[in-house]
Formats: structure tokens, sequence, C-alpha cells
């Protein structure tokens, strides 16, 4: 009876251990049936429709903000769903004609590429891969040149020159995957040593290594809050720990690239654990936690990188485990009536508010993300 007693009064005198406690045990059918669930609601809806702040790029089939859902989906194929998921991806580069986005340097245009390569290694051979050969190619054989610098003209955000090169943390999602890929689909070294000579300017340039935390860009070198405090956007960081999750198992087991980024994703995820909310989400801003409000597409990132960690071995299941199960109740409790994962703040560089009613694309391909390898961490014996 006093034991009981204790443990109650524990569970209460810690919101972390409740949440815990309560947080359902979650199998891998269920993971992957709430997935594909989100991904057929997604797939009805393709249009914008439920977006609460669609940009230019929103409905452009190429652009990012819909390339990460396809990124998503592709995960998704690959942990056991149903054949339309797979039927979706194929269908959708054939519509495209297999086309990158619009501006040949702009990492960001490179994301819907990740799902043209694995089309290519799923049914719909080379010919999926060719127009990104080729773009990929012309960046090689004239790099740009620039700055990381994040300087915006009076043209505007659009016009700034470093986005020629992956001068914001965003783009080592976006990018490196699809030039890794590429090295391993045709052989060809260049775009592997591209890619990581590319990836390491960037961390060297954002990464602050007492926060252990990425600035989105160098705009936020010197931003403060009302108490001091650094800026670190949730999702940005999020675009890197999950890019770093898809990046890893490409790199060659023992070489010096995989051995220092895998040294950086475990400095991040112990950092990333330490930031959880006790309601198992991520703050829009992560070292101002106070009155901050649920945010999917960061909290999804996190769950996805921490359980791809735990089953790649770099991470302790027993201390890291309790933040995933977390993380994957948060995003449950986030799908809202309707079906739509809400809480998911809108196209932005830095933390913003957010509501219910808050879908977009790059949000449900998180949750698909970290849905694959819940659902893989389940099939993993204790």
């Amino acid at each position: 009876m006093k034991r009981s007693a204790l443990a109650a009064a524990l569970l209460l005198a810690s919101p972390v251990a409740a949440v815990a406690q309560n947080a359902p045990a979650v199998t891998q059918a269920s993971a992957l049936d709430t997935a594909v669930r989100l991904a057929d609601w997604q797939l009805g809806r393709m249009g914008g429709t439920g977006i609460s702040r669609a940009t230019s790029e929103t409905r452009k089939p190429r652009a990012w903000e819909q390339a990460v859902f396809w990124v998503g989906m592709t995960a998704l194929a690959d942990a056991g769903a149903p054949p339309r998921i797979r039927k979706a991806i194929l269908d959708m580069g054939r519509a495209n004609e297999w086309l990158p986005g619009e501006k040949p340097y702009f990492a960001d245009d490179h994301a819907i590429t990740q799902a043209y390569l694995w089309a290519a290694r799923n049914g719909a051979g080379a010919g999926a891969r060719a127009p990104t050969k080729r773009l990929f190619d012309q960046v090689l054989a004239e790099p740009a040149m620039v700055s990381l610098a994040f300087y915006v003209p009076p043209e505007g955000y659009g016009a700034a020159e470093c986005l020629k090169r992956w001068c914001w943390c965003d783009a080592l999602f976006m990018a490196p995957a699809a030039f890794i890929e590429l090295s391993r689909q045709t052989g060809d070294r260049r775009y592997l040593d591209f890619a990581m000579r590319e990836f390491w300017a960037t961390t060297d340039f954002l990464y602050d290594p007492a926060e252990r935390l990425y600035y989105r860009d160098s705009r936020f070198f010197e931003r403060r809050d009302a108490k001091g405090r650094k800026e670190f956007w949730s999702r940005g960081n999020g675009w890197v720990f999950g890019g770093m999750a898809r990046v890893i198992p490409m790199l060659a087991k023992g070489s010096a690239d995989r051995r220092r980024m895998e040294a950086l994703f475990k400095d991040m995820a112990a950092r990333i654990r330490t930031l959880q909310k006790p309601d198992g989400y991520w703050a829009p801003s992560l070292l101002a936690p106070e009155q901050s409000p649920p945010e999917t597409s960061g909290t999804a990132f996190y769950t996805y990188g921490l359980a791809w960690g735990i089953q790649a071995g770099l991470l302790s299941r027993r201390e890291y485990e309790p933040a995933v199960r977390r993380g994957w109740s948060a995003l449950n409790r986030a799908i809202q009536p309707d079906g739509r994962l809400g809480f998911v703040q809108q196209v932005s560089d830095r933390p913003e508010k957010v509501e219910a009613s808050d879908t977009q694309y790059y949000g449900v391909g998180a949750f698909l993300l970290a849905a694959t390898q819940v659902a893989a961490l389940d099939r993993r014996p204790q």
C-alpha cells in the first residue's frame, strides 16, 4: 500500500512521468494503420484543401511542401503499407514527368527528387531519375560560389543570394539525401562528395555547439527573446535531425562522414530529449516552452529521429524510448475529428502561432516518417 501511494505521488509530482504512464502501448499494426488512414486523408485533398495559410508553393506538385509528404509516403510504402501507397507515388512522378522543382540550385526544389529516386528503385526504372541526374550534373559542373550569410535584398526573400547553397538549416533535409541516393544508384561518387562538403559547410556555419542546436540561418545568430534566450526553431532543427536519420544509413559504415554524422546525431538527440515538454510536444521555440501550443511538425521529426536512432543502435532504448512514446502519443492526440493532422505550424522560417485546425503536407509527411519508425521499434524485442 505504501509503495502504491508513493508511486501515485511521484506520478502526480512529475508530469512527464504521468504522460509516459498514460501513453498507450503502440503496436506495429496500429502505428501503420494510423499512418495509412492519414495518408489516404491527404491523398484525397492534394489541392490544398484545409491548409489555412497556403503559399504560392502550396499547390505546386514539385515544390517542397508536397515533396515532404511524398518522402513520407516512400517510407510508408517501404514499411509494408497497402499497394495503393506505392501506386500513388508512381502516379505522382509520372504526372510530374519526373521533373525537379523550378530553381536549379534551390535545395527546396530538390526535395521531390527523393521520391523520384525511390520510384526508380521501385518499378519506374532509370527514366524516373534521368531529369534529376541532368539537374545535379549541372549543379556539380557549375557549383554556386556564394557566401552562406543570409542577406535579404530589397527585391525580397527569394532573391537572397545564399539560397543557391544550403544556407538555411531546412535544406539539410531537402537536398542531401537526394544527392547521396543518386550516388548510390549511379555509382558516381561526385554526388556524395558534393553533398557531404555542403552539409559540413552548413553545419560548421549554423550549428551552435554550446546549445547543440542549429540556427535557422545567420539572421538568427543574435536574436534573443525577452528573457535573453536564443531562438532555435523546432521545425528547423527537426528538418536537420530527420534529415540525418535519412542520410546516415546511406553512408558507408565506418566512413569518416558517417562517424562524424553519427556523433552529431547523438549530440543533438541528447539535447532534444531534454527539451520535450511534459505533454509530449516540443515547443515551436525550443528554449521557450512556457505557454507554448502543441506543434506537430517538429514533434514528428523528433519522434521519427529518436525512434530511428534507437533502431540503429545509436541511442539507448531505456533512455530514449519514453520520449518516443510521449511524442507518438502527442501526435495521435493532434489528429482532428475530420481526420486531419492538426497543430502543424504553417510555412515560416521561425516560431509562430499554431491552431488546432492547422495542417500541411509536410506535417503529414513527418508524421508518416514517425509512424514507420514507431512500428519498427515495436517489432524489436525489448
